[in-house]
C-alpha cells in the first residue's frame, strides 16, 4: 500500500513538471511572438503608401504615358488617305474641232476616280520629337503631384505612431504608480494589524489603486483604438500585442527637400517644352507625297477610258501666320514661369518658417526634460522617506499619497515631454522632407 502512495505521489510531481514545462513553452512562444510583431516607424511609412488607394493612379499616369507616346511616334509613319468619288458635270473640257469624224473622243460628262494618298514627313521641325518630350513631362508631373498628395501620410502616421508610444509609456508609469500604492496598503495594512492606524487609512489607498485600475482601462482603450487607425492606414494585422519599436533621435537636418520642389522643377520643364513646341510649329514642314489612283479620265484627260496613274513628288509647307503671335505667346510663357518661380519662394519661405517654428519647439523640449531628470529625482528621494514614514506611523495615508501623486505628476510630465521631442524631431524631419 505504502509503496502505491509513493508511486502516485511521483506520479503527481512528474504531471506538475510537465505543466511547467508546457507553461514556459506557450510563455516563450508568446514572447516570440510578440518580439516578432514590434513595428517600425520606417514600415508604417512604407505601408501607408503602398495601401493607400490613390497609389493606384501611379500605374494609370504611366500607361497613359507611353500609350501617348508610342502614338507621336508613329507621326514618322506615312499618312494613308483613302478617297472614292464620282461626278456629273454639266459640261467638259473639249478640243473645239472634235467631233465623230474627226477622230478625237468627247470626254464623258459621267467621271469617277478611286485614289490613295500617302504623305510621308521628311522633317517636321521638331514637333514629334517635342510633342514625345511634353507627354513624358506631363506624366511626371502628374506622378509628381500624386507624390505630394501621398506626402502627409507621413504626418498622419507620425500622430498615431507615437501617440501610441506616449501610451504605453503613461501605461508603464500606470503600473509603477499602481505598484506605489500596493506597497502603502501593505504597510497600512501591517500598521492596523498591529492596532496602529485605522480601517480608513487602507480605504483611502485602496480607492486611489481603484482609481488608477480606471486609468489604465482607459489609457488601453485608446492605444486599442489608435492600433486600429495605424492598421487601417498600413493594412498591417496590428494587436494589443503588437509593440512599437521606439525611433532613435535623429540629428539636425539641413536643407529642404519636399516633393513639392521636384514638383516645381518638373513645371518649370514643361513650360520650357511648350516653347520649343511653338518654334517648332513656326518651321517649314517637308513631306513627300505619292498619289495612286484609278478612274476615268485618267491623267490623261483627252483619253476617255478608264486607267491607273500615280503622281509622285515633294512638297514644302510653311504657316507664316504663328509668327504675328510667337513674341505674345513667349510673353505668357515667361509670365508664367515667373509665376511659378514665386510660388516656388513661396513655398520655401513658409516651408524655413515652420522649420524654424519647429527648432525652437525642440530646444525647448530638451531643456524641459533636463529639468524633468532633476524633478523626478527629487520626488523620488521625498517619496522613499514618505515610504519609510508611512511604516512607522509618522505620516498619514492622505501625506503619502500627496508625494506618491507628486511623483507620479513629474514622471509623467517626463514622458509627455520625451515622446514630444522625440516626434518633434520626426516631424522637423517631415516638413523638410527628410
Amino acid at each position: 500500500m505504502i509503496k502505491s502512495y509513493v508511486l502516485l505521489d511521483r506520479l503527481i510531481k512528474t504531471m506538475k513538471n510537465l505543466f511547467t514545462l508546457f507553461f514556459v513553452f506557450l510563455a516563450l512562444i508568446r514572447a516570440n511572438a510578440q518580439q516578432a510583431e514590434n513595428l517600425t516607424l520606417e514600415l508604417c511609412y512604407s505601408r501607408a503608401t503602398e495601401n493607400y488607394p490613390l497609389i493606384r493612379q501611379r500605374e494609370l499616369i504611366q500607361k497613359t504615358k507611353e500609350y501617348s507616346v508610342s502614338n507621336a511616334a508613329r507621326g514618322i509613319l506615312p499618312a494613308i488617305v483613302l478617297n472614292a468619288q464620282q461626278s456629273y458635270q454639266s459640261d467638259v473640257t473639249q478640243i473645239p474641232s472634235a467631233g465623230p469624224d474627226t477622230g478625237i473622243p468627247v470626254l464623258s460628262k459621267n467621271q469617277y476616280k478611286v485614289y490613295a494618298d500617302i504623305n510621308t514627313p521628311l522633317y517636321d521641325g521638331g514637333a514629334i520629337r517635342q510633342q514625345k518630350r511634353k507627354y513624358e513631362v506631363d506624366a511626371r508631373i502628374e506622378e509628381q503631384k500624386l507624390e505630394v498628395e501621398l506626402y502627409p501620410l507621413k504626418d498622419r502616421i507620425n500622430q498615431l505612431f507615437f501617440g501610441i508610444l506616449l501610451l504605453d509609456s503613461r501605461l508603464e508609469q500606470n503600473r509603477l504608480l499602481a505598484h506605489d500604492i500596493a506597497l502603502g496598503l501593505q504597510k497600512t495594512d501591517a500598521r492596523i494589524k498591529n492596532g496602529t492606524s485605522l480601517k480608513s487609512s487602507a480605504d483611502v489607498l485602496q480607492a486611489d489603486l481603484l482609481k488608477t485600475r480606471q486609468s489604465a482601462i482607459e489609457l488601453a482603450s485608446i492605444r486599442s483604438t489608435y492600433l486600429d487607425m495605424l492598421a487601417m492606414l498600413t493594412a498591417l494585422p496590428l494587436n494589443v500585442t503588437t509593440t512599437l519599436e521606439r525611433p532613435t533621435a535623429v540629428p539636425a537636418v539641413s536643407g529642404i527637400n519636399r516633393p513639392e520642389l521636384n514638383l516645381f522643377q518638373y513645371q518649370s520643364d514643361a513650360i520650357d517644352v511648350q516653347s520649343k513646341m511653338i518654334n517648332s510649329r513656326n518651321l517649314p514642314r517637308l513631306s513627300s507625297f505619292l498619289q495612286v489612283g484609278y478612274g476615268r479620265p485618267g491623267l490623261n484627260m483627252l483619253d476617255n477610258h478608264a486607267d491607273s496613274y500615280y503622281i509622285a513628288g515633294m512638297r514644302l509647307n510653311w504657316n507664316l501666320a504663328g509668327l504675328y503671335t510667337i513674341k505674345k505667346e513667349m510673353h505668357i510663357l515667361e509670365l508664367s514661369r515667373r509665376n511659378l518661380q514665386v510660388q516656388r519662394e513661396t513655398f520655401l519661405f513658409n516651408t524655413n518658417y515652420t522649420l524654424t517654428q519647429q527648432g525652437g519647439e525642440i530646444e525647448k523640449l530638451r531643456q524641459l526634460l533636463n529639468t524633468d531628470d532633476e524633478i523626478v529625482t527629487l520626488r523620488n528621494k521625498v517619496k522613499q522617506t514618505a515610504s519609510a514614514q508611512l511604516e512607522n506611523g509618522v505620516i498619514d495615508t492622505n501625506d503619502y499619497l500627496r508625494e506618491v501623486s507628486a511623483e507620479d505628476q513629474a514622471r509623467q510630465l517626463r514622458i509627455i515631454h520625451e515622446v514630444q521631442l522625440l516626434m518633434a524631431q520626426y516631424t522637423l524631419q517631415t516638413t523638410a522632407g527628410i
